[in-house]
């Protein structure tokens, strides 16, 4: 994993950064590509191989081991071009003031070493000095690193041409893993939407996530998180494997793009404070697990302590220099990740040009948290795309859903024996016909048709928007979906690559008004609106929801009480911290009518 930049690009959709290490790899950014749909990188693969005139053999959907060998090879391809365009940087002059090898380094942070190292070359009139600095500058040089993103509960198991089901090894899970392993690139995996334990004991079936005899890691596990003890279990459980975690790579639970994963009240300034604290114990509670694993298995163990230190990251709603500033200085994270802005910038992300401009378009009503995930999840969506207007033609016309061309999401078994998913046809007609069978007020069966409705087809058309920009399909032939998270209202665009990193660095005018809300006050109140939504939704007079919304309000007014000091201490460069205060008092308020008590 790169370290010369203090931000990475973090997955996006199935296809929105499915291509973006081929975009930015070359100037030495770290992005992350989904690789949930098999399907999609192989028709990504063959438009790339064309381009780039590589050799392409198509891996049929009923091949043999096709999900894991259809990743492998996507991700060498992507490995090859990377190659092949930064060795194009990597062997241009420094001589030419506007060359890639300049561009590459006048991106770098200002507080970088690196950076520092290439303005004394700039400057140095000495020949022999200039040169002996240009190789040393040359030798610093390395391509982002090409990590991918496996979502561990979709895990759905296929049968076999006999209808019988696979071994486990071939769940979509595990062959995405196998996939990964199995390809040329040194990278990294995330883990992500939750603990899959079967999952995590089959990569220790891979050398490559192991330490070899000079302790390098060919594939490193970084585990996306939303507290420390989510981090401290799911990193015990692999570390019995001998399984490091390079980085935890902390997420706003409501305030990110795509799915989000309710955190029960908890705040990032608290969730911060407590990674902070409590930083070197991650490692102190690994490092004997581990060593145990390697001495059972006879292995040496190279290492050093802090090596084995994991990262600690944020991302989610992040949008400002001065936020980043705040992460990386009072919490002491180790770099942020920059998601939804990229949306917006078309060097990075892989967006149809309709979509793009929705987006350039689009304000605060327009991005909210939606029902349409099959998963049951939280999903942050854009009102109006082409995936929305596909299910509403699909209803006026009386067949409803989708006809799930590639089942990733199958999960329910109401009504079928082998899993469907929601947001497909068959289940939603099931489900309609039961509701209206019911014996319930008719406003309350309208109101449960309406939500088996919401379902969208969210495998096919959050790819579907990368198909159509490459020119794979044609616009009319693929419904759009895409999931911004609310920070991108404040992000008008388009812009180039260069425009958003200075932004990130905070490098020449501010690319957001300075009355954007703080991403902390962003965060307050988005969950304060879940918390009403779970509030209209639950029998208010149970005892096991009365405990958890005693959890809520406790985690809640840890957070508000830590936002309120963060509030009254000098702000970093374009920091709003009025609106962290203003934010925090109307909470409150808001808080005491919800809960009845005053926080």
């Amino acid at each position: 994993m790169s370290t010369l930049h203090t931000f990475h690009i973090p997955v996006m959709g199935t296809g929105h950064s499915i291509d973006t290490p081929i975009r930015v790899a070359h100037w030495g950014i770290d992005s992350v590509v989904s690789i949930v749909d098999d399907l999609l990188v192989e028709r990504i693969r063959k438009h790339y191989a064309n381009e780039y005139q590589l050799p392409f053999t198509q891996i049929a959907r009923n091949a043999f081991d096709g999900r894991a060998r259809r990743i492998t090879a996507y991700l060498d391809t992507v490995n090859t071009i990377v190659q092949q365009r930064f060795d194009e940087v990597k062997q241009s002059s420094f001589a030419e003031a506007d060359s890639l090898k300049n561009k590459y380094f006048a991106m770098l942070p200002d507080v970088s070493p690196v950076k520092t190292l290439w303005q004394s070359m700039k400057h140095e009139t000495d020949q022999m000095k200039r040169n002996m600095l240009e190789s040393k500058l040359t030798a610093t040089m390395r391509p982002g690193s090409i990590d991918v993103n496996v979502m561990t509960k979709l895990d759905h198991l296929a049968n076999d041409e006999a209808g019988k089901p696979l071994s486990s090894e071939f769940s979509d899970a595990c062959a995405a893993i196998r996939g990964f392993a199995e390809s040329v690139v040194e990278s990294a995996v995330i883990l992500s939407a939750g603990f899959n334990p079967r999952v995590y004991g089959y990569m220790a079936n891979f050398p490559q996530f192991y330490r070899d005899t000079t302790g390098h890691i060919k594939k490193k596990i970084i585990l996306k998180v939303s507290d420390f003890r989510s981090a401290l279990i799911q990193g015990k459980f692999l570390a019995k494997y001998g399984l490091e975690i390079a980085e935890f790579r902390i997420e706003s639970g409501l305030n990110c793009g795509g799915h989000a994963f309710y955190s029960d009240g908890k705040l990032l300034p608290a969730i911060l404070q407590e990674f902070k604290e409590k930083k070197e114990q991650l490692a102190g509670q690994f490092r004997p697990l581990i060593a145990a694993f390697y001495e059972k298995q006879g292995w040496e163990f190279p290492y050093s302590e802090q090596e084995m230190v994991p990262k600690i990251t944020i991302q989610g709603g992040i949008g400002i220099y001065g936020e980043t500033q705040r992460l990386l200085e009072d919490y002491q994270t180790d770099a942020t990740g920059w998601g939804s802005p990229f949306l917006v910038v078309p060097e990075a992300t892989c967006i149809d040009d309709a979509t793009l401009q929705q987006l350039v378009a689009a304000g605060e009503d327009d991005l909210f948290l939606s029902n349409v995930s099959p998963l049951g999840v939280p999903f942050n969506n854009m009102r109006r795309t082409g995936s929305e207007g596909w299910h509403k033609e699909r209803i006026e016309i009386g067949k409803p859903g989708s006809q799930c061309p590639k089942g990733f999401l199958k999960t329910n078994t109401e009504f079928t024996e082998n899993p469907i998913c929601t947001a497909s046809s068959q289940y939603q007609l099931l489900k309609i016909a039961t509701i209206r069978e019911s014996d319930v007020p008719e406003e309350a069966k309208q109101a449960s048709i309406e939500a088996v409705l919401d379902k969208a087809c969210l495998c096919s058309h959050l790819g579907n928007g990368s198909l159509i920009k490459l020119g794979i399909i044609q616009e009319h032939r693929g419904a759009q979906a895409i999931c911004p998270g609310p920070n991108l209202a404040w992000f008008s665009g388009p812009y180039s690559l260069s425009e958003m990193i200075d932004h990130i660095y905070g490098r020449g005018e501010s690319l957001v008004p300075a009355h954007r809300p703080h991403m902390f006050a962003k965060e307050i109140d988005m969950n304060i609106e879940y918390l009403e939504r779970i509030m209209a939704q639950s029998d208010l007079q149970d005892p096991k929801t009365q405990k958890y919304m005693n959890t809520v309000q406790k985690n809640l007014e840890e957070g508000l009480a830590l936002c309120d000091e963060i509030a009254e201490q000098t702000p970093y460069e374009g920091e709003n911290l009025p609106s962290l205060k203003q934010t925090v008092a109307a909470a409150r308020q808001r808080l005491e009518q919800l809960l009845g008590t005053p926080v």
